[in-house]
């Protein structure tokens, strides 16, 4: 059965086991200045049951867990609690959500397949969130992951 979710990809001419050592980097590719607010990480990404947080102003919190880590070949994050206080609804729709890291090396490229598994269409977050996502996965962690800096215009 396919993972209900939204799913992105990207390619970059790298390892598996590069594009594995960048995901980890959360703070690396995720912090940074959105709209006058500081992104804020607090924690450890790297190893089976690690956790950390994700915090944006008053707007976004997110705690998230490694519950499988497989190297050169997959990272997921289980979002364990979560408070997003720009929608009006269910401010904890990520809470219980995945955010699945699948990596395929194939010759000199690797491919990386990005699902947020729960985060679907009848979500209040769920327009904002594939934007976001999408800014997050195709530009932040792609130019981490291609050296092209971390600067983004947002």
């Amino acid at each position: 059965m396919e993972n209900q979710g939204y799913t992105t990809s990207i390619e970059v001419s790298k390892s598996g086991r590069e594009v594995f050592n960048h995901i980890n980097d959360v703070a690396k590719w995720w912090v940074r200045e959105v709209a006058g607010t500081s992104t804020e990480f607090e924690g450890e990404s790297s190893k089976l049951n690690d956790e950390f947080i994700l915090r944006h102003g008053d707007d976004h919190y997110s705690k998230h867990q490694l519950t499988e880590v497989i190297p050169g070949k997959k990272v997921v994050w289980l979002v364990t609690d979560s408070r997003l206080n720009w929608i009006k609804g269910n401010k904890q729709e990520w809470t219980g959500t995945k955010m699945i890291f699948e990596i395929i090396p194939k010759e000199e490229k690797t491919t990386l397949i990005f699902t947020h598994e729960g985060l679907v269409p009848q979500l209040e977050c769920y327009v904002h969130c594939v934007h976001f996502w999408e800014r997050i996965i195709k530009e932040w962690l792609f130019n981490f992951m291609t050296d092209r800096g971390l600067k983004s215009n947002i």
